[in-house]
């Protein structure tokens, strides 16, 4: 039979629909939920406003990630260890005892446990266990000896001889942290110890079935080895010398050195160890001359050749005042097995307690007793790790919910009501509060893949100067402009604990943040092109009058040498004609362009202005419009581990409420008095309102005759049609006016 699905509820955010978790079954059941659903299917541990201790008891693999199958488990493992999976959407750092479920013998573990940790915190009529209780659990190791995890310390053993030996190990390999949280010893440190042991105890037993061989002068071999090390190289150097020297006896004296590299060194203060002469041979050189062991040495290393003649050269070839080469391959040829045996040691790490003790302990009980001892504390294990899980209930069900509505949907960060577990705090600048700010740790590598959200992005590196703390967040700005927003520019960011930091912009990256800023964006480049043209022609034409001075003043101190000056020469009759035919050519374009308005009300003019801006600034708003329906909060998360499943938009209504813009209280008062405000002209003011008086007689004045009608014909200009017949009516009055002088004409002449 295929098992009962649950019943999902979904809500709409963000342009997409998300999974309601308002119960534990939705959330025990999120297993049946189609990861296609999910918001987000990994997150990192570190980096959000969440308890690390509770991501890390989630991150089951220790990869420092959250993946969707790792917070189904957590979830489950919660819900069965409690009567009612509700208390996790229910949350709260406390748990009644009468919430845990006894049904299973894990569950009747925890319980038993749970109340013992209340019992030796001196809370044996508590009732429940809150966070605070189970995380001082702990404290219940302090003071034992077997706590079930497989580590034991010197006093979990009864008699003195395994103590001891359990000390040697800490000593020789090393310790692990027991519960009790002293160092001491598993079963991994004691089977190295003990193989240490075996391997020193074999490798001293070659030396003692060769010991003539190996150890030519006993115990003292070590010594005369160590001698021989100490000064081999310089001994090499004098023997090759002296060979060099009976080669050609002309290098002697650059052998021995010139004679201006000893003036260099006396005339320094000199030591007996001098870096100066260290370099020096070891004696004098000569053909075939022995190496002195007495006298004629080289201070600096007077020592070590004193400590070659006392350990190596007496024990090994006689007490001898001088070495020769050969002496020399013969002390290295006895003491050649003794290197090559001593380059194979083995069990170093158990040398430090001598072959005597490292022979003694396998002979001993002290094996056996130890690896019983950790079987035993292993055994402690099921009552330990119910202690351990006691706290890992109670921090589940304070956080899983608040974990879950942060990542299967984003109901925190749409419903406004709390933020989200990934906003790092607020960041306030240019007189705007953003809220979506996030932590980061590498802002080039960042925003490389946070750019591709659409969104005006802000880095920003922020210091406590009192504690030496940094950190680096990036910060979306989603209203208002980007006219003061640039690197260097300074702010404060707020914390989700309240503390407050230096803010500095490091580095934007542009994006439109609204259709305003859009529609303007045309005009306000336009303006800083001039202002950047006019500020080159003011650089240039300073640069020219500087020149034009410094010229006149050169002139005028020549004055006297300056030769006569050349006539001046005429008119050029065909740059003349060039500029008349280029100002032809603008009057032209000029008649042109008025030629266009022609038959246009002039009260429609303000109006065919208004739509010319709007054709400009049409092809930035429709480009800012389609950036911000692509606005997607899923780059930005995913640039710092995330693994978002949704197109998390972030679309104007829900943008303008994660940046808010100043605004004053309901009720201020503002006093708009202020001494020191620039004195305006008054007539741009005479110029608007001139300019509205205007366009609302153009307006009413037009040929529809608004204003004539309204006046019953006392003012204004009437409608077509009415001055077609009043001009009809005037043209009629005035040939009767011409006919009847006619008239009169004629009769006059008939009488």
């Amino acid at each position: 039979m295929n098992p009962v699905l649950h019943t999902w509820r979904f809500f709409r955010a963000g342009g997409f629909d998300q999974v309601k978790l308002e119960s534990g079954a939705d959330l025990l059941h999120l297993d049946q939920l189609d990861q296609k659903l999910w918001v987000a299917l990994a997150c990192p541990t570190i980096g959000l406003e969440f308890d690390p201790k509770t991501a890390a008891l989630i991150d089951t693999d220790n990869d420092g990630r959250i993946r969707a199958p790792e917070l189904i488990r957590a979830l489950k493992w919660a819900g069965s260890m409690l009567n009612n999976p509700d208390d996790l959407v229910k949350g709260g750092d406390t748990i009644p005892f009468s919430a845990i479920s006894d049904a299973t013998p894990e569950g009747k573990q925890l319980l038993a446990s749970a109340k013992q940790i209340c019992a030796n915190l001196g809370k044996p009529g508590a009732t429940g266990i809150s966070l605070a209780d189970a995380s001082d659990a702990n404290k219940i190791f302090v003071n034992t000896t077997l706590n079930g995890d497989g580590v034991i310390i010197a006093d979990s053993a009864n008699d003195e001889a395994t103590k001891v030996v359990i000390n040697d190990i800490a000593a020789c390999v090393g310790t692990v942290p027991d519960r009790s949280g002293k160092p001491g010893i598993d079963q991994v440190k004691a089977d190295a110890f003990f193989a240490e042991c075996a391997a020193f105890d074999a490798w001293n037993k070659k030396a003692e079935d060769d010991k003539a061989n190996i150890l030519p002068a006993g115990d003292a071999t070590a010594a005369a080895a160590a001698a021989v090390r100490a000064i081999k190289g310089k001994v090499d150097d004098y023997f090759g010398r002296c060979r060099l020297a009976a080669f050609d006896p002309r290098a002697v004296a650059m052998l021995n050195r010139k004679e201006e590299e000893y003036l260099a060194v006396a005339a320094k203060d000199l030591t007996i160890t001098a870096n100066e002469i260290a370099n020096f041979p070891l004696a004098q050189v000569a053909a075939g001359k022995p190496l002195p062991l007495k006298s004629g040495i080289n201070p600096a290393h007077a020592a070590a050749v004193a400590a070659l003649h006392a350990n190596a050269v007496k024990p090994l070839l006689g007490d001898k005042a001088e070495l020769t080469e050969t002496d020399w391959a013969a002390l290295l040829a006895k003491l050649g097995p003794y290197e090559c045996w001593n380059s194979g040691k083995a069990g170093a790490a158990v040398e430090k307690l001598g072959l005597a003790r490292v022979r003694e302990i396998p002979g001993g009980k002290a094996k056996e007793n130890i690896a019983a001892l950790i079987a035993k504390d292993k055994a402690l294990e099921p009552e330990a790790v119910a202690i351990a899980n006691v706290e890992k209930l109670v921090r589940f069900v304070r956080d899983l919910h608040l974990l879950c509505v942060n990542f299967v949907n984003f109901k925190d960060l749409y419903d406004g009501s709390d933020p989200a577990i990934f906003q790092a705090g607020t960041l306030y600048l240019d007189q705007r509060s953003c809220t979506l700010c996030l932590p980061v740790e590498d802002a080039g590598k960042h925003a490389t893949m946070a750019g591709l959200a659409g969104a005006y992005l802000a880095y920003c590196d922020c210091v406590r100067k009192s504690t030496g703390e940094k950190k680096s967040i990036v910060a979306v700005f989603s209203q208002g402009d980007d006219d003061n927003l640039m690197v260097g520019r300074n702010g404060v960011f707020y914390d989700r604990k309240g503390r407050d930091w230096d803010a500095t912009i490091t580095k934007l990256v542009a994006n439109p943040i609204s259709l305003r800023q859009a529609f303007w964006s045309p005009y306000k480049k336009l303006v800083r092109m001039v202002e950047e043209m006019i500020a080159k022609r003011a650089a240039a034409a300073d640069t020219a009058a500087t020149a034009k001075l410094e010229t006149t003043a050169t002139t005028v101190t020549t004055a006297d040498k300056a030769k006569p000056a050349e006539p001046a020469k005429k008119v050029d009759v065909g740059t003349v004609a060039a500029m008349g035919v280029a100002v032809g050519a603008i009057g032209t374009a000029l008649a042109y362009f008025m030629g266009l308005f022609k038959g246009i009300a002039p009260w429609q003019l303000p109006l065919i202005i208004l739509a010319i801006m709007l054709l400009i600034s049409l092809p930035s708003l429709i480009l800012a419009f389609m950036k911000l329906r692509k606005r997607n909060l899923g780059p930005i998360l995913d640039a710092n581990g995330w693994a978002v499943n949704a197109k998390a938009r972030i679309n104007v209504p829900f943008g303008t409420s994660l940046t808010g813009i100043a605004k004053l209280p309901p009720g201020s008062h503002v006093d708009v008095s202020d001494k020191y405000a620039e004195k305006s002209a008054a007539w741009p003011k005479v110029l608007i309102v001139l300019f509205v008086v205007w366009w609302l007689y153009a307006f009413l004045n037009d040929d529809v005759g608004r204003l004539y009608r309204w006046t019953d014909g006392k003012y204004g200009k009437p409608p077509a049609e009415v001055q077609k017949l009043l001009d009809e009516q005037k043209a009629a009055e005035k040939a009767a006016v011409e006919v009847k002088p006619a008239g009169e004409a004629a009769t006059a002449e008939a009488k």
